[in-house]
C-alpha cells in the first residue's frame, strides 16, 4: 500500500505524491537561491535583479519569480509611473527561506578549495576493474 500526503498534511518531501516536493524543488534551485540572496540585500528592480544574478535568462527569472511570488516567497508591486516601474521585494517567508539558502551559498564558497580538491582525487584516479 503506498502512502501519500492528502490535501491536509501530515507533509512528507520522501512520499513520492507529498505536494510540498514541489517547494523543496523551487527551493533547490540555484536560481532561486541567487534571487532570495540578491533580494535578501534589498527590493529590485526587474532588470537590476537579472544584472544581480549574472546568467540568468530573461525567461528563466520570469518564471522564477513567479513561481516565487505565487508561493509567497517575493512579492511584485507596480508603481504608476510611465512605464510602469516593478519591484521585487522579500515576504517574511522569503527573508526566511532566503536566510538558509544564504548560509548554504556562504557554505559553499567557504568550502570550495575542499570540494575542488575532493573533484581532482576523484577525477585522476585509476578506476579498478570490477572482479
Amino acid at each position: 500500500m503506498e502512502t501519500t500526503c492528502d490535501q491536509g498534511g501530515p507533509w512528507d518531501v520522501y512520499l513520492r505524491n507529498c505536494p510540498c516536493r514541489d517547494v523543496l524543488d523551487l527551493l533547490a534551485n540555484k536560481w532561486t537561491a541567487l534571487v532570495l540572496g540578491a533580494l535578501a540585500r534589498g527590493p529590485h528592480r526587474f532588470g537590476e535583479l537579472r544584472r544581480a544574478v549574472d546568467g540568468i535568462s530573461q525567461k528563466m527569472l520570469t518564471q522564477n519569480l513567479r513561481q516565487l511570488e505565487r508561493d509567497g516567497f517575493v512579492t511584485r508591486t507596480v508603481y504608476p509611473t510611465t512605464p510602469p516601474t516593478v519591484e521585487y521585494a522579500l515576504t517574511e517567508m522569503g527573508a526566511e527561506a532566503g536566510a538558509h539558502l544564504i548560509a548554504l551559498s556562504n557554505w559553499s564558497q567557504a568550502n570550495f578549495g575542499r570540494i575542488r580538491s575532493a573533484r581532482e582525487q576523484y577525477d585522476g584516479r585509476e578506476l579498478q576493474p570490477v572482479r
